[in-house]
């Protein structure tokens, strides 16, 4: 092959390229360096960001879903309760003395342990102070 062939072929570098990474490779990479910190540092927030949101999304979906959970329970009780309600005022209307008596003291019992609980929830809640002053 001749000499001029393989210069079009393969053409060399020139010489002041060379000689300038080689002269000052430090002073060409404190702007690139700087920048490249610049943008991890950008990278970095971007990325606790997302964090916080992906956080932020799974918190939101276990509520959801304890939410959810939460409204089948009271689903369920409510229609318990109707069972039994429907259930004790077909006992009521049978004429049944002793239901009767039965019905009422079930009424009874549980507006005593209701109006129970309620005192201790709304007693609990409003004594801010030490006890025993």
């Amino acid at each position: 092959m001749s000499e001029s062939y393989e210069r079009e072929r393969f053409p060399t570098v020139p010489p002041f390229s060379l000689s300038l990474t080689l002269r000052s490779p430090h002073k060409a990479n404190v702007p690139l360096r700087r920048q490249n910190n610049s943008r991890l540092d950008e990278l970095s927030s971007k990325v606790s960001a997302l964090r916080g949101v992906t956080v932020d999304i799974y918190d939101n979906a276990r509520s959801q879903d304890v939410l959810d959970n939460t409204n089948e329970v009271f689903s369920s009780m409510t229609t318990s309760i109707k069972g039994s309600a429907g259930r004790l005022g077909r006992m009521a209307q049978s004429g049944n003395k002793v239901a009767i008596l039965k019905l009422a003291g079930m009424i009874t019992g549980a507006v005593v342990v209701l109006w129970w609980v309620l005192g201790w929830v709304f007693r609990r809640k409003g004594g801010g102070g030490v006890e025993g002053t």
